[in-house]
Parts: structure tokens; sequence; C-alpha cells
């Protein structure tokens, strides 16, 4: 899959308004945030891939980075569902043979809805195909929408499909969806939604060796936005070495640690059963299986060692009963 950033769908480094340098060749496009990538994108994806296939030309996902509501609230916008790495490799594995990822500053919110048209979808992506929710807004102020697209089309020449929405159970597939189920702690509810387990990925970091004292090593992952959930789960970790491409079993916190800091930012560390290895600088994934409570702040150290202690306990029970299931 190629991947190209900035304002250019092109290969080399050029200045900002290069949208603008037509590209050779023609693509089917999707746009979109595609924030956890859940079946509604899914269907989305495998609508794209079909009339690719059909026309012979490659398939691309236009995205944004970061998500527009980050740069116009950033202290309002919603819970990131995957990092952007996450959602490439997502992508990736649903077979997208492109994806752009469009910087997303106060220039580009501020361009006119036809200029996005002319200079982004048909000068830079070079657009013969076009798969679009009806409500899909777009340009400044989102003055662009789905009858200004029609236009477009007509004029220059590439075709405007329509994508029907996804439910389950009767309800639209949305990021939002995800998000409240998450934030729920409904982890089967957020995973009918999505397709897959939940899962957050991310390079092992150095922390401050606490859960080392304490008698629980954690491997953590520092998060640069505000995750989803918070608690303590049940986990199963990929990315280990010595598990030969199979998953840990653990059990996991994220959050605050109201316990040990003041005011700190959200930290996932997760504690692999019976292993002792240095795992610093590896990218891991950790999938969420079940919750087992909410965060807590404890009067001491001691006492969230017990705590801990009892996580663990109930995390191996679960996957006890799960092993005899």
């Amino acid at each position: 899959m190629l991947v190209t950033h900035g304002h250019l769908p092109a290969l080399t480094a050029a200045p900002a308004r290069a949208f603008a340098a037509p590209r050779p060749e023609r693509l089917a496009v999707t746009v979109g945030n595609f924030d956890g990538v859940h079946r509604g994108h899914r269907a989305m994806l495998e609508r794209m891939k079909v009339k690719a296939a059909e026309l012979g030309v490659p398939s691309c996902v236009l995205t944004f980075e970061p998500h527009p509501r980050e740069l116009f609230s950033p202290h309002t916008a919603p819970a990131r569902l995957t990092r952007l790495a996450s959602k490439l490799a997502v992508l990736r594995d649903a077979g997208v043979d492109r994806v752009h990822v469009a910087r997303f500053d106060r220039k580009f919110a501020a361009q006119a809805p036809e200029r996005f048209i002319e200079d982004v979808l048909v000068n830079g992506l070079g657009c013969a195909w076009l798969l679009v929710g009806r409500d899909f807004r777009f340009g400044a102020k989102r003055a662009g929408d789905f009858a200004l697209l029609e236009e477009a089309a007509m004029r220059e020449g590439f075709q405007l499909e329509a994508m029907p929405e996804v439910t389950n159970a009767g309800e639209r597939i949305s990021s939002s969806g995800v998000r409240a189920a998450l934030e729920g702690g409904d982890l089967e509810g957020a995973s009918a939604l999505l397709g897959r387990l939940y899962s957050i990925a991310g390079r092992v970091a150095h922390g401050d060796k606490l859960g080392r004292e304490l008698g629980f090593a954690t491997a953590n992952i520092r998060l640069p936005h505000k995750p989803p959930l918070a608690g303590i789960f049940v986990v199963e970790v990929l990315g280990v070495p010595q598990a030969g491409g199979k998953a840990w079993p653990g059990v996991a916190s994220i959050g605050v640690r109201p316990t040990v800091k003041e005011d700190a930012v959200p930290l996932l560390e997760a504690h692999l059963f019976d292993f002792d290895a240095d795992l610093y600088g590896r990218r891991i994934e950790v999938k969420f299986l079940h919750k087992l409570r909410d965060e807590e702040k404890y009067p001491g150290l001691e006492a969230l060692k017990e705590a801990i202690a009892r996580d663990a306990a109930d995390a191996r029970e679960f996957f006890a009963a799960k092993s005899h299931g």
C-alpha cells in the first residue's frame, strides 16, 4: 500500500498548493476520517475495491490528520479510536492500494468547496470514481455537499456514488457509536460495531518502574490523544517476540493513575502474565477482551498493590474459563 502525506498526493516534496499538479493516472476514491475503521467504513472500502477493479484503476482513501475537530476545538474533540499508524495498518490489511493523508490545517480547511473538488479530487487525485455518504460535507464552513459533487461529476467527468448506511441491530454504525460503547465499558458492543476486538498499538516506553517495584512489571504505551476507554481490563498482547506470533495474556490499566500522580496524562500499562523480558522500543498491540472495573484512587501503594493482585487473579480466571468454555 502506498501512503502519501501533506497537501500533495505526489511522491516528491512540493509546496502546499501542489495538489494542483495533475496526476498521470486515475483513481477510485473514498473520503473520510475513518477513525476506528469500523464495519461501516469496511463496507465503503469493499465497495471501492470492487469498483476500482471494474474500472481497472487503483483504490485510494483520502483521510485527514489531525481530525478536523482537533484543529478547531481541541478541548472538546472526540477521543480518538485509532492512531494514524494503526489506521493505516488496518487500511493496508483491508486491501486498499493507496492512502493519502491530507494535512488538515487552517489553510486546507479554508479552501472553498469548489477548490477542494478541483485541486484535491480532480487534479490532485485524478478521481475517476468517488464514494461518499449523502451527508458528506466539505470545504470552508462545510458548505460543500453531495449536490455540489453531483454537479462537479457531470462537469468534470468522474462517477459519483452515494454509500448507503450500514446498520447494526437497526442503528447506524458510526465512530461515535463505537466511542459510546467503549466509554460505557461495553467491549462486546464495540466489537460488534468494529467487526473486531478494540485495540491500542504503540511502542513500549520507559515509565517510572513503579509496577516492577510492586511486583507487576508493565509494558507502557504513552497516549498522545485522549483514549476512548478507561479502567482495568483483561487483555491479549500481540507483537511479543517470545509468543511466536500468538497473543500473550495479561491485564492492563488505562487511565491517569490517581493513586500515583496528580493531573497525570493517560497511560496504557499492560502486565503480561509469566513474562520477564525487555520490550522497550518494540511496537505491540493491546487487545481489550473484558473490563474488570473502573480506575480507583487508593490510600497508598500497599492498597494499590493488593488491588493489582486481585485484578491479575480475576484476569487469570477469565482466561481459565475461556479455555474451558
